[in-house]
């Protein structure tokens, strides 16, 4: 299984939820237009919209370094009026173990499934 499923959560700080929106919207462009190995990017609102989940799947480790390659520094904009987790759903190289270890992202290895 070298496909890695991805959690991210983004609570949103007190008053930048219209910063956040319009961060968001650049997100979602530059997968469109850049990304080519991402399967799944869909970002969704908890009611009240202080927190958002993006559930994203790519096809390997090699695909997320692409990803965030491309986000450029929206990845830093977003961190400064957001407080972010990921979880990591797979077996990610050890490079990207390696390259992610400040975000500490919860990694659950595959067990079992159809």
């Amino acid at each position: 299984m070298n496909q890695l499923q991805l959690t991210a959560r983004l609570k949103i700080h007190d008053g930048k939820l219209d910063e956040f929106k319009q961060l968001a919207e650049q997100f979602l462009v530059s997968v469109k237009e850049k990304d080519q190995d991402t399967l799944q990017y869909d970002w969704f609102f908890s009611k009240d919209q202080t927190e958002c989940v993006v559930r994203e799947r790519y096809t390997d480790s090699n695909a997320i370094f692409s990803h965030l390659a491309n986000l450029g520094d929206l990845f830093g904009k977003i961190l400064q009026v957001s407080d972010f987790s990921v979880e990591v759903f797979g077996e990610p190289s050890q490079e990207l173990i390696n390259a992610t270890t400040d975000l500490k992202p919860k990694i659950y290895s595959f067990y079992q499934g159809l």
